[in-house]
């Protein structure tokens, strides 16, 4: 490519290649900073290309305070503006800081980042910009000036740097606009781009911690864990030898090591599985008070280790905020993930999720989809009798026991919604009786009936399911609603490969359209909040959180309903969609 691009640094220069970009239908769209944090960086470059021209905008050659420069107004209204589309790879970046130093969201995106996600639908692993040009275009990117300082004056091969990348982000595009075409993508990523100046928002926003709830829950679940530990420890002490020498001499059980948990609780007496993975000892927890009282020191041990003093480091000494880092497409249903702390997984426990509070003036607005997946799978399987326990606005758990076990609604007992929950909950996962039994506690065979009679009361759903698992085997992908893939590669001689992917096919229709839902809510709910002080501050799966001033929470939390239920209905026409919300000083659940 050449070496040539236009370097912008008065308000002259930049109105003219302004009116040059503004002609164009897309332009390469990237940005070089200070530092990776927006809040303790300066925006430096700011780089447009077409597919001839490249231009290298030099902020500091422009003065301080880019935002409210009258001179810098061409280059905001442009960016702002949905026309021409801004191309960029791993827009959520460039967005956030053009919205920090610039005051302005873009407009209309296309990120080769999430492009190239979904082209690969989970079977390649490498999307940074150096694989992506190399695999659509052939091109080696210049990785000499990255990570260089962008603070003081700038070199020719800073400049040059800056330039590169931009240049080839045009027909990139143009590349990746044919694959998304020819593979079915084109609104599932319009669908993703969408939601990526959502996302920065967010990011943006934060999360408010009360740090001294959080040290008070630290202080209490390190009590917590060490009167389990001892409980824990006597219990397991009952299978040791006994006629030791010295009382005090009995050595402790490494509570963390497989092999001496295996020994110990051998020496009890409890029929151990091959492995001490909680799943697989659930099943035992109601028969040995032992192993209840392990899963109960594991959950706390885990919740020590994973939401203790690293999520107090996480607060920004800026803001006084929490900013994780939002992975758009963070699986192959397409699912956020989320790192630099997890908020998704913060336990459920109000214990937890208190310390998460709105600000003085404020309150959390916490809404989730009820129930969203199972009322994907009556959409897709058309089941009359999983519709019309929908329709009816009864207890669909209560349903569902009342129709496997033939009984009458009202004569169904806590047990047997239990297990009609957990049925509705495990087919959309795909298990079969060996799960559900450990599950549940039941035999295999046990397990197998209740089985049956929930596909007889429900026959078009455990034929959709059925042949869901079949299309995934044969065809190695399986869809969503809109389109999103996800491919699957494995030997089909395998018959524990093939019954792995058999599951995914049942489950990926259901909680990837369940995530493409939650997006195209997200999108309808940033914009109808543009106008307003609200802010999306978290996203778990089918919950978003929204934080509002006092005055205007009631407003939004009726508009965070009617975004989410319009969002569902795009989708959903069999059922009914239903949103539940909560107005709090705290996050709740």
């Amino acid at each position: 490519m050449s070496n040539e691009y236009k370097l912008i640094t008065d308000e002259e220069e930049l109105r003219r290649a302004v009116e040059r970009l503004q002609t164009q239908p897309a332009i390469g769209f990237d940005t070089e900073t200070t530092d990776l944090d927006p809040y303790r960086g300066r925006l430096r470059l700011v780089q447009l290309a077409t597919l001839e021209e490249v231009y290298v905008i030099d902020l500091d050659k422009f003065g301080e305070h880019p935002a409210e420069r009258a001179d810098l107004e061409p280059l905001r209204q442009l960016l702002a503006s949905d026309r021409p589309v801004k191309i960029a790879h791993n827009a959520k970046f460039d967005i956030k800081w053009v919205r920090r130093h610039l005051g302005v969201e873009p407009g209309t995106v296309f990120d080769t980042y999430l492009a190239s996600q979904l082209l690969s639908a989970g079977v390649e692993e490498r999307h940074n910009l150096d694989a992506v040009m190399m695999r659509y275009l052939g091109e080696n990117v210049d990785k000499t000036e990255r990570g260089s300082d962008w603070s003081g004056e700038l070199s020719e091969a800073q400049l040059l740097y800056a330039a590169r990348d931009v240049a080839l982000l045009v027909r990139l595009r143009e590349r990746m606009i044919e694959r998304l075409k020819a593979d079915g993508l084109v609104q599932c990523a319009r669908l993703e781009f969408e939601c990526v100046p959502v996302t920065a928002a967010i990011e943006l926003a934060g999360f408010y911690l009360d740090k001294e709830r959080w040290r008070e829950q630290m202080v209490n679940v390190e009590q917590e864990r060490a009167r389990i530990a001892a409980e824990l420890q006597e219990m397991l002490a009952a299978g040791s030898s006994q006629g030791m020498l010295f009382a005090g001499a009995r050595a402790e059980v490494n509570l963390d090591s497989h092999a001496q948990l295996t020994e110990a609780l051998r020496r009890l007496g409890i029929p151990m599985p091959d492995s001490t993975r909680n799943w697989r000892l659930q099943p035992l927890a109601a028969k040995y008070p032992v192993i209840a009282k392990l899963l109960e020191y594991r959950t706390v041990q885990k919740a020590i280790t994973s939401y203790g003093q690293n999520i107090l480091d996480s607060i920004h000494p800026v803001t006084g905020r929490i900013h994780a880092d939002f992975h758009q497409i963070g699986a192959p249903t397409g699912r956020y993930a989320c790192t630099s702390p997890n908020i998704q997984q913060i336990p459920h426990t109000t214990a937890y999720r208190r310390c998460f509070r709105a600000p003085e003036g404020r309150k959390l607005i916490t809404c989730d989809f009820s129930q969203i997946e199972l009322r994907i799978l009556a959409e897709y399987s058309q089941d009359r009798n999983f519709i019309a326990a929908f329709q009816s606005g009864a207890d669909l758990h209560r349903a569902t026991a009342a129709q496997v076990f033939g009984i009458a609604p009202e004569e169904v007992s806590a047990e047997q919604r239990s297990f009609a929950k957990r049925l509705n909950f495990g087919v959309v996962y795909g298990i079969g009786a060996p799960r559900f039994a450990l599950m549940t506690g039941l035999s295999e065979k046990e397990a197998e009936e209740a089985m049956r009679r929930y596909f007889a009361a429900y026959p078009a759903l455990d034929a959709w399911l059925k042949e869901a698992g079949r299309r995934a085997v044969r065809e190695r992908e399986a869809r969503t609603m809109i389109g999103r893939r996800a491919r699957f590669n494995f030997d089909p001689e395998d018959r524990r490969a093939v019954a792995l992917i058999e599951r995914n096919g049942k489950n990926m229709p259901v909680q990837g359209s369940s995530a493409d839902i939650l997006k195209r809510a997200l999108r309808l709910l940033h914009e109808d909040l543009s106008a307003t002080t609200a802010k999306i501050v978290n996203i778990v799966h089918d919950e978003i959180v929204v934080e509002a001033d006092v005055e205007q929470a009631e407003e939004i939390s009726i508009r965070v309903q009617r975004a989410m239920q319009k969002a569902g209905e795009e989708f959903i026409k069999s059922v009914p969609v239903v949103v539940e919300s909560h107005i709090s000083d705290e996050w709740l659940k």
